[in-house]
């Protein structure tokens, strides 16, 4: 690494830490020619591979439009989508691969999505998995509906004829 200050070529370093979210590592160097000291910030750049072979840079933007667009008219802020936008690309780092095929993506952002709006999460997935018929919804919708039943305790019904006894209640 060149210093910023006189140029000269090798520099030396003298602390590393990682950043709060993990994201990148901030580096403490001095010029052994000048002795001034600098500060570098090394972030891992996620690149995406799409189906085309095409090389792109990861754009959060890119998953916050995509998913609005499933969002549209649903009670779903733009913190939620920031959000869901970061819990994504940290999911895709914590994986440590630098090149993510495109499907990868659309895989991490399912998860989230469903926890946020469910929805949303069957206009997406019906894209991203190609729906063709009417059965490849209701197959998706079945599974939301166990995944749903599954997560909820079981509550005893009260028999309706019970519920309008005024002596039971």
């Amino acid at each position: 690494m060149h210093c910023p200050f006189c140029r000269h070529a090798d520099t030396k370093v003298s602390d590393s830490r990682a950043t709060e979210d993990g994201s990148a590592i901030r580096r403490r160097r001095m010029c052994p020619a000048c002795e001034r000291k600098f500060t570098t910030v090394e972030q891992i750049v996620l690149t995406v591979v799409k189906r085309s072979g095409v090389v792109e840079p990861f754009s959060r933007d890119k998953v916050i439009g995509g998913v609005s667009k499933a969002c549209k008219g649903r009670p779903v802020s733009a913190a939620q989508l920031a959000s869901l936008a970061q819990r994504v690309e940290e999911s895709l780092r914590a994986s440590g691969q630098a090149e993510i095929p495109a499907e990868s993506i659309g895989v991490a952002i399912l998860g989230p999505l469903e926890e946020l709006d469910a929805v949303a999460y069957l206009r997406f997935a019906s894209v991203y998995r190609n729906y063709e018929s009417v059965d490849d919804f209701q197959r998706e919708i079945d599974a939301i509906r166990l995944g749903q039943d599954e997560a909820q305790p079981r509550r005893e019904a009260t028999p309706p004829a019970l519920a309008q006894d005024p002596l039971i209640s």
